[in-house]
């Protein structure tokens, strides 16, 4: 610090101002540097991380292309559809909708396989996929085939009747389980284990018919009748599409009866009662396909999608896997919510919109 006194010559009787010059010191300097530094670092890193994503992670809105067979540069295509899980009510924002639609607007795509591997699901979610994969077989004129791979069972059938009536188009391969044609709702009756507990179900409704299904008490007879009568109408629909992909069991409803009851089988016996066409594999029905599409091997390439995962999706996961713990309370909700299911099991589907 320097300090300037007054001038001595002055010719004024005023003191004279005093300036004060401070030097920035090491430790200023350290700090200065420390902050550029930083600076620095992060906008190195955030760079990095808008490189990476740019590299690694495309648009999150749009489809993965994946040339699985054929030639790569061939102008046709054969598109797979995958339809693969458990079936949900959310199907509208899913991915196999993305599918559907990316299949839609692909004009180079002669015709269709729909790989299916799933235990059915939600009425709703399966019936959702019916009509719009319906709609793209009519609209784009193609011909669909379906490959059933270790389950197409319940809805997992349900949706593969889009093929309509097309000659020789499902394919199921040796192990495939299928078939489980019929309508669940789930219902527990925990009421003994609430008296023993002695804790009662005091909940106030607009009418006693909103508790129908309710856990808490046994389901009177006449709750009971109401409830079969809207699984049956379910049931009903279900009927109506397996004789529009199959239509031997239009002209013979009872012998369709005879196989709706719920009850699965194998390949080789759903080929023997007519739910499947031929046993085989992805690139059996990929073969199949390609013949009715009236092209060669030659002439087509094979493409799979696969649905983009962000660098955000990637934090995520890491984040869900790292606090996974009990059953959160949206899905005990999801577990006691009364719904209709084509699924093969007695149990409710954990198959939130989350999916």
């Amino acid at each position: 610090m320097i300090v300037n006194s007054p001038s001595t010559t002055s010719t004024s009787n005023q003191p004279q101002p005093i300036v004060v010059v401070q030097r920035s010191g090491v430790l200023g300097l350290l700090v200065a540097m420390t902050g550029w530094l930083g600076f620095f670092i992060c906008g190195s890193v955030l760079l990095l991380l808008i490189m990476i994503t740019v590299a690694f992670y495309p648009d999150p809105e749009a489809l993965e292309t994946k040339v699985i067979s054929g030639d790569e540069y061939a102008d046709g295509k054969i598109a797979v559809i995958t339809i693969d899980g458990v079936i949900s009510d959310s199907e509208d924002e899913g991915f196999v909708k993305r599918q559907i639609d990316e299949v839609m607007d692909d004009d180079d795509v002669k015709a269709i396989v729909l790989r299916v591997d799933s235990p059915g699901g939600a009425v709703t979610g399966a019936d959702y996929l019916f009509h719009h994969l319906k709609k793209l077989k009519k609209e784009k004129g193609v011909p669909v085939v379906v490959s059933m791979g270790g389950m197409a069972a319940s809805g997992g059938y349900y949706v593969s009747m889009a093929v309509g009536d097309q000659k020789d188009s499902i394919y199921a391969e040796p192990t495939t389980t299928t078939g489980s044609i019929g309508v669940i709702i789930p219902h527990y009756d925990i009421s003994g284990l609430l008296a023993r507990f002695d804790v009662k179900d005091d909940s106030i409704s607009s009418h006693e018919r909103k508790q129908m299904l309710a856990m808490t008490r046994p389901i009177p007879a006449e709750h009971r009748l109401i409830i079969q009568g809207y699984v049956n109408e379910t049931f009903d629909r279900f009927k109506t599409v397996v004789k529009e992909g199959r239509p031997q069991f239009s002209k013979d409803g009872a012998a369709l009866d005879k196989l709706a009851t719920g009850e699965i089988f194998s390949a080789d016996q759903a080929l023997k009662h007519g739910l499947v066409d031929r046993i085989g594999f992805l690139e059996d029905a990929v073969d199949r396909a390609i013949e009715l599409a009236g092209l060669t091997e030659d002439d087509v390439q094979v493409v799979k999608y696969k649905k983009p995962v962000s660098f955000l999706d990637d934090i995520a996961l890491m984040q869900s896997r790292a606090s996974r713990g009990p059953l959160s309370v949206d899905d005990l909700l999801e577990m006691s919510t009364p719904r209709a299911y084509y699924l093969v099991t007695s149990l409710p589907a954990l198959a939130s919109s989350r999916k």
